[in-house]
């Protein structure tokens, strides 16, 4: 019984938690090794829904694909802490991210993004927020419930002097990049 017990641990203290896949197959033979998946530049389409059955899935990285939505089964991804979505085609982030409570970093900057959800105000662990570059027309209020924020980017976003005067209103403690003010109520 000592022995299997010990073969146990053993077994356990041999996942590499810091081992990246980048093969979704290799990944898949592996689902509770599964930490670290980066499937960048592999011209997907659509999110594998393979990828939901990585429960201890800490790092996501499906950057510079031709994704166009967020399933709302991201939420099944409770571990996650770090997502990366930037220079796909996706246009709405589905109000299911708020889910991802243990989100550090989210950057889903270069998409097509023409909102975003009041539920991102639910992600209060999250530091670095990306959204460099979309077609955003507006931001919620709940940006304030993002206490723990860093670094917010809205650069190459048409954003009002007005809506910025705001959005820094709301991020006192943030460090916030924007590109200059498009003038657009004037």
């Amino acid at each position: 019984m000592l022995y299997f017990m010990c073969m146990i641990t053993l077994s356990q203290a041999q996942v590499d938690t810091n081992y990246v896949y980048t093969d979704l197959q290799e990944a898949i033979e592996h689902p509770n090794n599964v930490y670290k998946l980066k499937l960048k530049k592999k011209r997907l389409k659509e999110f594998p829904k393979e990828i939901f059955q990585f429960k201890n899935l800490k790092e996501l990285d499906l950057s510079s694909n031709k994704l166009v939505e967020i399933p709302t089964d991201i939420q099944n991804l409770t571990k996650l802490e770090s997502l990366n979505l930037s220079r796909n085609k996706i246009k709405l982030i589905p109000a299911e991210i708020g889910k991802l409570t243990k989100l550090i970093y989210l950057n889903i900057n270069q998409n097509d993004l023409i909102d975003i959800p009041a539920e991102i105000g639910n992600l209060t662990k999250l530091e670095i927020l990306d959204l460099w570059s979309n077609n955003i027309a507006t931001f919620p209020d709940e940006l304030k419930k993002l206490i723990n924020l860093k670094v917010l980017d809205l650069r190459v976003i048409l954003i009002s002097d007005e809506e910025q005067e705001r959005i820094t209103n709301l991020l006192p403690n943030t460090k916030i990049f924007f590109s200059p003010s498009c003038h657009c109520g004037t």
